[in-house]
């Protein structure tokens, strides 16, 4: 409940900000993705957007390289978590088999150094 209240305190501002900085920002720029056309604006051939389009879309591309940065840079620590998960499940798997096995009425110490390996 908490974290809704938190969430809305947070994220209701954030948009507002985001609708009035797109309402702000309504003229048209020109948008050419050719970096070795002439710098006259006015003779320039390109696409005309409204200017919080184009800012909202280098927003998006910034945090999904990052994202995407982000995710190549902890591959490491994934492929470690996968590791020693299949380690755990093996190790319950075995623990499992040696408590559904029967046992023979024998001392405690024989036991534990079967389990152990010992003998």
């Amino acid at each position: 409940m908490v974290n809704k209240i938190v969430g809305w305190l947070i994220l209701v501002p954030i948009c507002l900000g985001l609708v009035v900085f797109a309402l702000a920002n309504r003229h048209f720029v020109v948008v050419n993705f050719n970096p070795f056309a002439p710098g006259d604006g006015a003779a320039m051939p390109g696409y005309g957007v409204p200017m919080f389009v184009v800012l909202y879309m280098v927003l998006l591309v910034g945090v999904l390289a990052g994202g995407i940065a982000t995710w190549f840079a902890q591959s490491h620590h994934r492929r470690g978590e996968k590791h020693w998960r299949r380690e755990a499940q093996t190790l319950t798997g075995e623990l499992e088999t040696l408590r559904k096995t029967p046992r023979s009425p024998s001392s405690g110490a024989a036991d534990v150094d079967d389990l152990l390996e010992l003998r």
